[in-house]
């Protein structure tokens, strides 16, 4: 990769890769990263998370994989991260749903980043995730997803706006469109 990202940040997306390899290996679907991480995979680390939300269909084979890579679930009080952490890593991954933001988003959109030599990140397209900012904006509790859906917005004007604009209507209930997006 490049110096573009905060280094736990691409020591973290490493790992990923290589647990997306060994689910691959067993003949899983990769995990696909989405979230405050596929965010931050997309700002270059302007925008950064403190954890990997990941969505996969095969939990248990993904909580397997992150074993093998050295991950433990945090225990003891005070504790209320219900995902993995690695000693090493200052990001903790999670599972947070088994399908694709309910099934409204284009699998053939997910991308692919390749990390030689740990393997291939699947990452929610970046026009999903700016519609899955603006719903949780939208849902009144999350106020500040509308600058991080403005960011990715400047960072990719050249997105697929046509797909962009029903996705966002579609996490909104059709209260807002690419035009909330202006400044």
């Amino acid at each position: 990769m490049t110096n573009l990202y905060r280094p736990e940040f691409e020591a973290a997306l490493r790992v990923f890769a290589r647990v997306s390899e060994a689910m691959l290996r067993e003949g899983h679907e990769a995990p696909i990263l989405v979230g405050g991480a596929a965010v931050e995979l997309y700002s270059g680390s302007a925008i950064t998370t403190g954890d990997f939300d990941v969505v996969t269909g095969r939990q248990q084979a993904f909580e397997q994989a992150l074993v093998q890579q050295g991950f433990v679930r945090p225990s003891g009080p005070g504790h209320s991260f219900t995902g993995w952490i690695h000693p090493d890593l200052k990001l903790g991954f999670e599972v947070v749903s088994a399908t694709l933001l309910d099934g409204l988003a284009d699998r053939d959109r997910v991308r692919l980043i390749t990390l030689q030599p740990d393997g291939t990140a699947a990452v929610l397209a970046v026009e999903d995730m700016i519609a899955d900012r603006m719903g949780q904006f939208a849902s009144g509790t999350a106020p500040e997803m509308l600058e991080q859906a403005r960011v990715l917005l400047s960072l990719h004007p050249d997105l697929d706006r046509a797909y962009l604009e029903r996705r966002i209507r579609e996490e909104t209930s059709n209260e807002h469109g690419i035009a909330t997006l202006a400044p």
